[in-house]
């Protein structure tokens, strides 16, 4: 517990930052098979209510800004974009997202100032596994069981606690299917890349209302030959 407190308040502390993602989103059929949709992106931020996060794979190419008082989300291969009025802060945006338009942002819940709450409520078991090494940094390997998920966390090992890696698994859906995020390149201070959190649409780009968004199926969680059971 010490440890993932330890790095919760590194996080939270830092007024800027900015990393590269990969991650691994995995869904079981109606016969059984587990697939998984694999991601990649970065994001940097700025504290309190400054964010850029991009995200790419196979079907989507996008990228989202939130400048305290906008959220927007371009659609890259379409150029088309909507933006939504949302004021206040990273936290505020993460929770609107995630209730409201059903688009949480890659590893949100370890970059805000609640994580260590959100991340020990209704835990049962903790076990430390030792040392692992993820991406070539040596990490200290928890994991932790609550209800509804278990999850497992990487934690950089020095003075720059960072999470390198977080699993987890969701227990109530048939086939026990996980989410996996892996970080890499983590830069905090005055080493965080990408901190320009304006957003200028690009040449020829279509401005559409957030009720059109629904229908591109391009720049949703599934491809548009899956189908939700």
């Amino acid at each position: 517990m010490a440890l993932l407190k330890g790095m919760t308040n590194y996080v939270s502390a830092q007024q800027t930052l900015s990393f590269r993602y990969d991650s691994d989103l995995e869904i079981v059929t109606t016969d059984s098979q587990r697939l998984t949709l694999a991601s990649s992106g970065t994001v940097s931020l700025s504290r309190p209510g400054k964010i850029r996060a991009t995200r790419s794979n196979g079907f989507i190419n996008t990228e989202s800004v939130f400048d305290g008082t906008t959220f927007t989300l371009l659609g890259k291969d379409r150029n088309v974009y909507m933006q939504v009025p949302i004021q206040g802060t990273i936290e505020t945006l993460v929770d609107e997202l995630k209730d409201t338009y059903r688009r949480p942002l890659p590893a949100a819940d370890l970059l805000l100032p609640r994580a260590y709450v959100e991340l020990t409520d209704g835990v049962i078991d903790v076990k430390d596994l030792g040392s692992g090494v993820v991406g070539g940094v040596e990490c200290d390997h928890l994991a932790f069981r609550k209800k509804d998920v278990d999850y497992q966390i990487w934690i950089a090992q020095g003075d720059r606690p960072f999470p390198c890696r977080y699993q987890i698994t969701s227990k109530l859906v048939p086939g026990s299917p996980q989410y996996i995020v892996q970080i890499s390149n983590w830069q905090a201070g005055p080493a965080a890349v990408g901190l320009n959190f304006s957003f200028v649409p690009p040449e020829g780009a279509t401005k559409i209302s957030h009720d059109e968004i629904k229908k591109m199926t391009d720049m949703g969680e599934l491809p548009s030959n899956y189908t939700r059971r």
